[in-house]
């Protein structure tokens, strides 16, 4: 079993939920990132998601943007990443989805995306704009370097598409609690709750719920129907309101441990 897959069976077995947080690659700067990962797993995170920037991200609100634009002023190529994640994996062993739009991965080259991950540590890889239909060169190089291809489904996706989700998906599948782009909202959608018991007839792998989290109410909620929350502006968020990059990883990490508080 991989490593996510193994992380969510720890969790089952203990009774527990994931929580899961994202932050952007490179924002502030990567010696930044490179600290806070294993200062999110001491605070409780179970799996750790990496934003790769990208200059037109078009699934992402603005906080997450403008994480987005603070990177890639250092022109950060996706090797630095990868050293960076080599760096992390010195002192962490969370498990690590890089979260990526596809463009970034195609310049790279994909056999050699798929090859130099697994060789830094990731576990796993979702894409925000590939599909099932056009994934499957995508499936078969990351499954190759037994890397788990995570895809989102929507409140809005049919039985028939949450079946092709899901019959691609590995490590766990994403569900977006609402329709838009990322961003912290006051209350979560009523939409949660039917999605994930749709997706639960397509499959045995674990649920993991993400967009609009943002307090510890909406975590536990989460955690009463899903197997893992996911919690993306409001950590980016709390990041953009610290002016000593010295001082990130420890206030986030606090934040983190009052989300799940």
């Amino acid at each position: 079993m991989r490593r996510i897959g193994q992380k969510f069976q720890e969790l089952k077995t203990a009774g527990a939920k994931a929580f899961i947080p994202f932050i952007v690659a490179g924002d502030p700067d990567l010696e930044t990132t490179v600290r806070l990962v294993p200062e999110l797993q001491r605070a409780g995170s179970h799996i750790v998601e990496l934003g790769i920037p990208f200059s037109d991200p078009v699934a992402d609100g603005p906080t997450i943007q403008r994480a987005g634009a603070r990177a890639l002023r250092h022109r950060y190529g996706f090797r630095d990443y990868l050293q960076a994640i080599k760096t992390i994996r010195r002192n962490s062993d969370v498990p690590l989805l890089l979260f990526s739009y596809f463009n970034p991965i195609f310049q790279y080259g994909l056999d050699s995306l798929a090859r130099d991950a697994h060789a830094a540590g990731i576990d796993g890889v979702l894409v925000t704009d590939m599909t099932p239909e056009e994934g499957g060169q995508y499936c078969a190089c990351m499954d190759a370097h037994e890397i788990d291809c995570v895809f989102l489904v929507a409140p809005t996706s049919g039985d028939e598409r949450i079946a092709k989700i899901t019959a691609c998906s590995r490590g766990f599948v994403y569900i977006v609690s609402r329709t838009g782009v990322t961003g912290a909202q006051q209350d979560l959608s009523s939409a949660i709750s039917p999605t994930v018991a749709r997706v639960r007839r397509h499959t045995r792998l674990p649920v993991a719920v993400g967009f609009g989290i943002s307090k510890p109410e909406h975590v536990r909620a989460v955690w009463d129907i899903a197997d893992g929350a996911v919690v993306g502006s409001a950590i980016v968020s709390e990041m953009e309101k610290i002016n000593n990059p010295q001082q990130i990883p420890s206030r986030v990490a606090d934040f983190c441990r009052w989300l799940i508080s």
